[in-house]
């Protein structure tokens, strides 16, 4: 079955094709990735969707961490045979944020986020320039009056965006710095904003401490996506460690 499937497929240059995702029971598109021949092989085999990352330039079993594995249900080929659908029984989130799916933000907010590279901060290397910021809600709209729910939407944001850099890795961006040097770096500039944070903190000036809290959330962010740890995971700890479980709209299944 899978070599005949395979036969009728049309693979890019680098020997891979695009693979919708597509939840079977409510037909809801849950993300999309990249298969090759073996990881298709391997999804075919297993029962289980199987990809390639085109960043680490390995094969990636979805859920293998998370445990958000993915059921296969169907495999379908587009009519050049250039794509695919494979429509799944998700076993929770499809997304690394914890959202029910990749596709969750409306196009109005990829603007803002192109916006977001870092410029360099004084005092360090031009190769390492300052992390950026969370985006800012519009002026007119006082940080006092703004719903919790939105300072969670900022965060889901920035860790997506943090996700892509990671994905990416585009050039002159600093996260993508962070992950190029890897785990030892991260936890490096952690420990400093950490530190940053406390000498912050024994001083009376809280528009400087609010600053540093801003960037050490960043950086965690940044080990989060680094050890693929979501949102939703602090979600589900922190619902438990309040006696309840966490709200299933946030991505639990």
């Amino acid at each position: 079955m899978s070599e005949a499937l395979i036969h009728h497929l049309k693979f890019d240059e680098e020997g891979l094709i695009p693979a919708i995702v597509q939840d079977d029971r409510t037909n809801e598109v849950l993300m999309l990735a990249y298969m090759n021949a073996e990881s298709l092989g391997k999804t075919m085999q297993t029962g289980e969707t199987w990809f390639w990352s085109r960043s680490r330039k390995a094969l990636w079993h979805k859920g293998e961490t998370s445990g958000h594995t993915q059921r296969v249900a169907d495999i379908r080929l587009d009519c050049d045979g250039d794509a695919l659908i494979v429509r799944v029984r998700p076993n929770g989130p499809a997304c690394h944020t914890g959202a029910r799916t990749c596709f969750f933000r409306a196009s109005d907010t990829l603007v803002e986020e192109a916006q977001a590279e870092p410029d360099v901060r004084a005092g360090e290397a031009a190769a390492e320039p300052a992390p950026p910021e969370l985006k800012r809600p519009n002026a007119q709209v006082s940080l006092v009056d703004m719903p919790a729910m939105e300072l969670g939407i900022l965060l889901q944001d920035l860790f997506t965006l943090i996700q892509e850099r990671k994905d990416q890795r585009p050039e002159g961006s600093y996260t993508s710095y962070l992950f190029n040097q890897g785990l030892d770096k991260i936890l490096k500039k952690l420990g400093e904003e950490t530190a940053e944070t406390i000498i912050a903190a024994k001083n009376e000036e809280k528009k400087e401490l609010a600053a540093e809290i801003t960037d050490l959330l960043y950086h965690l962010l940044v080990l989060m996506a680094e050890r693929e740890v979501s949102l939703h995971d602090i979600l589900v700890e922190l619902s438990r460690r309040a006696g309840r479980p966490a709200d299933p709209k946030y991505g639990q299944k």
